[in-house]
């Protein structure tokens, strides 16, 4: 049996997913653009601050699930260009205390309404 996790402190899906899915202890985030559920928009400037949107995103599904950054397992980051990678990993490094989850970064041909980064996780109850 699976249960829907929704919040209104991230942005609404764009299409036909779920925000996340909890199944057997295992929360499965959809991957998190960098919109700002306030405004719809992502935030002014470049990766850094476009990463650190998608964190937050991920933090507050997760928070709506009674789970911080620490229950993460696995993360897969997609990136408009690999040339953004440092920018990336360092505001991904910040996002956690102690061991980091396994992860898989890669860059792909686009992503939805042109952002440059995409994060989607797996955490564990």
């Amino acid at each position: 049996m699976s249960k829907v996790i929704n919040t209104n402190n991230a942005p609404a899906a764009i299409g036909p997913y779920s925000q996340a899915i909890e199944a057997n202890g295992m929360i499965f985030v959809s991957g998190q653009l960098p919109v700002d559920p306030a405004t719809g928009e992502f935030p002014e400037g470049g990766i850094t601050e476009q990463t650190e949107q998608s964190f937050k995103n991920i933090k507050a599904i997760l928070a709506e699930a009674g789970l911080t950054t620490a229950n993460i397992v696995k993360t897969t980051v997609l990136l408009a260009d690999m040339s953004l990678f440092a920018e990336m990993n360092a505001v991904y490094a910040s996002q956690f205390e102690g061991s980091f989850p396994a992860r898989s970064a890669f860059a792909v041909k686009a992503l939805p309404k042109n952002a440059l980064v995409e994060i989607e996780v797996i955490a564990v109850r």
